[in-house]
């Protein structure tokens, strides 16, 4: 009965799950879920379709693994969502604005159009998620990271949280720039939730029931959430990399990349037949200069660009952790998010909304224009100082038109920039869905576009000797702060390459990265947590990188000193009753053997699925037999000490995977460590943050 030739840990489950089989009915004559036939109308009719899934599931197991066909689905049924979405969003916009201009005569009117549009959608989408599933407001990239990690959180994945996140991020979105938030964030977070109950079809379909790593569909669908969101694969799996996983698998590479096309594709494809494009391009049309894009002393330029981003990305991050720990802190405003999110929705969305109406403040801030509208009117490459002064180009509905307003172009930007600022900081304290990656993508666009701006006054007016100045493009100076301000906020590259995907202007692919690699190195300095960082400190997740982030003497923290209660061991001679006793209290798939209670000396351990085989044993053969008689007893390849720190254990954890890691000092079993103790760990940590 001892099977010493095989690999322990990577049979674990497939030796339990077969103990599973083996105790089924016999009168089964298949183990399969498809052949499953208990009683029910139309038996011959159920038996002939199953038959041919049958044969449909070997003909394409034949072609290529059914994991694949996933990746598949994954990407496909994201970019529907996505388009789906889109095309909702783009409807309800539709709408306010046509009910906006009929009322065109009658300010009052227009000031209720502009402000209760937005509030009462805002309202429905609080009250909604409130009432219907807790867990969707948000932009649920924070409870991502955590689950790709190993931490299991169910709640964030079941049916009732992607309808609920869906249609609330649907209203979210029809706020217009009104709200200026974006869909990036919950939308991976909705894919995660698809390529959740896709691992689990084709976990399902198998016939071996081999369960895959539930990490890997969920790094993959969190690539795909990218991707379906601006058609950018590339940039969606870096986006993978650098945000959601610590320890990124090479493995993961094929399977990313794979879904990522098929997602994009169809994204564009469905683009190109709503009428959107005449072939598949870039999302956000451009057109700089290819013969000379920029000059060699721009680079100076771009790299302040950087370095400018960087600053102002530290000042929004201190203005988001402060406003965080308000929430967290004030009394009155924390009863207010507990028991009116509708309410506080309403007003808060009511009052911005003021502020942005076309007839006061919002004349200077373009508030008229759709998200993607301001992102396309700032990565405009003609310079709106010489256009302000043609009297022949002012006639043009140009993107000119509403950002001037009768003040200098120079001011509305500046005006847009410091009312954005607290705007968005203030909107992100709404409970409700919400993305937080393109408002300040065109934040950051801004920042470039008044540099730009400035550097053509300034060539213009004759300042500079070289009249080749005359020809500077804002629009690369945007495109560049874009990446950089989005860059250091997240502190990530990946915005970038999604620049350069979402324009085509592969051209100014070096002053992008420079403006990226500076911002992000002015803004990680001082360990300043970037902004999924702070939204998992507040919400206290247990992502021990994060954690990190808040306390860097939290990970040096020995394993010893947060163990909990003494784990479940068996001897071995232990028989027939205590294996029992162990196999009802204990859940875990590894059990650790000792020498003996006395000396609790771990020999390794022993597999739930061949206890279970044992008790069978027993109750056959007369004679009573101790365990290491008749199971094989696996020598653990990897032991933590007392003194190891929860950093290197988590990093065993994410490394080994599934594995149960056992902490010995000197030999003696102390405790063990799984995904289950670990959560404990850092939940307990992150209350003393």
């Amino acid at each position: 009965m001892k099977r010493l030739d095989e690999t322990p840990r990577s049979e674990a489950n497939r030796e339990n799950n077969n103990w599973e089989r083996e105790n089924q009915s016999d009168t089964s004559h298949n183990n399969s879920p498809l052949l499953a036939d208990p009683w029910k109308p139309c038996r011959k009719s159920r038996g002939f379709i199953k038959e041919w899934l049958l044969k449909l599931r070997c003909f394409l197991g034949t072609v290529c693994r059914i994991e694949w066909y996933g990746y598949a689905a994954l990407g496909i049924l994201t970019a529907i969502l996505s388009f789906l979405m889109d095309l909702s969003v783009t409807k309800l916009l539709r709408a306010h604005q046509w009910l906006y201009m009929k009322l065109e005569g009658n300010s009052l009117l227009q000031f209720f159009c502009w402000t209760l549009y937005p509030s009462c959608l805002c309202a429905v989408a609080s009250s909604f998620s409130h009432h219907i599933c807790p867990f969707s407001t948000g932009s649920g990239i924070p409870e991502v990271r955590t689950m790709v990690a190993g931490i299991e959180m169910p709640h964030y994945l079941s049916l009732t949280n992607m309808f609920t996140k869906f249609l609330g991020l649907i209203c979210t979105l029809a706020a217009g720039s009104t709200l200026f938030l974006g869909k990036v964030g919950p939308f991976v977070h909705l894919s995660t939730m698809v390529g959740s109950y896709l691992s689990n079809l084709c976990t399902l379909i198998q016939n071996n029931k081999e369960e895959k790593a539930a990490g890997e569909m969920l790094v993959v669908a969190a690539a795909v959430g990218v991707a379906s969101c601006f058609g950018a694969p590339i940039s969606g799996v870096l986006f993978s990399v650098e945000v959601m996983s610590s320890h990124f698998a090479l493995k993961n590479y094929f399977p990313c990349f794979f879904s990522v096309a098929c997602g994009a594709l169809t994204f564009r494809l469905f683009s190109v037949w709503s009428g959107d494009g005449e072939t598949l391009q870039a999302l956000f049309k451009t057109n700089f200069p290819t013969t000379l894009p920029f000059f060699p002393l721009e680079i100076l330029l771009f790299a302040l660009l950087g370095l400018l981003c960087g600053a102002v990305s530290r000042c929004y991050l201190f203005c988001h952790r402060w406003i965080l720990q308000f929430t967290k802190t004030n009394p009155i405003l924390l009863k207010i998010l507990t028991t009116e999110k509708g309410l506080y929705s309403g007003i808060v969305v009511f009052l911005l909304a003021s502020l942005t109406f076309p007839h006061s403040a919002g004349q200077y801030m373009a508030s008229k224009y759709t998200m993607k509208q301001l992102l396309t009117s700032l990565l405009d490459s003609r310079q709106w100082f010489s256009q302000s002064h043609n009297a022949s180009v002012q006639l043009e509905p140009e993107p000119l038109l509403e950002w001037s307003s009768g003040s200098p172009i120079y001011f509305s930007l500046a005006v847009f920039l410091l009312m954005k600022l607290w705007m968005l900081v203030l909107a992100c304290t709404l409970p409700l869905p919400a993305g937080y990656f393109m408002p300040v993508f065109i934040y950051g666009a801004a920042i470039g576009r008044l540099l730009g701006e400035g550097v053509a006054y300034v060539s213009s007016t004759g300042l500079t000797s070289d009249q080749q100045w005359a020809s500077i493009n804002p629009g690369g100076y945007a495109l560049a702060g874009a990446a950089a301000f989005s860059g250091a906020v997240t502190h990530t590259l990946s915005p970038a390459l999604l620049a350069l995907e979402l324009t085509g202007q592969f051209s100014h692919a070096v002053p992008i990265l420079l403006a990226t690699l500076l911002a992000n190195a002015l803004t990680c300095s001082g360990h300043c947590p970037s902004f999924y960082d702070a939204l998992s400190i507040s919400k206290r997740l247990p992502h021990l990188p994060s954690l990190i982030k808040a306390c860097p003497r939290l990970p040096s923290t020995p394993v010893g000193q947060v163990l909990g209660a003494k784990a479940v061991q068996l001897q071995k001679a232990a028989g027939p009753v205590e294996v029992q006793q162990a196999v009802n209290t204990s859940t875990e798939i590894q059990i650790p053997v000792v020498d003996s209670h006395e000396s609790q000396i771990l020999l390794g351990f022993v597999l739930r699925s061949e206890l279970l085989m044992f008790l069978q044993y027993c109750k056959t053969e007369t004679m009573e037999k101790h365990l290491d008689e008749v199971c094989c007893i696996h020598p653990s390849s990897v032991l933590l000490s007392p003194h190891s720190t929860v950093q290197e254990a988590h990093s065993m954890l994410s490394l080994v995977g599934a594995q149960t890691l056992f902490v010995t000092d000197r030999g003696r079993l102390v405790g063990l460590i799984s995904w289950p103790e670990m959560k404990r760990i850092l939940e307990d940590l992150a209350k003393e943050i």
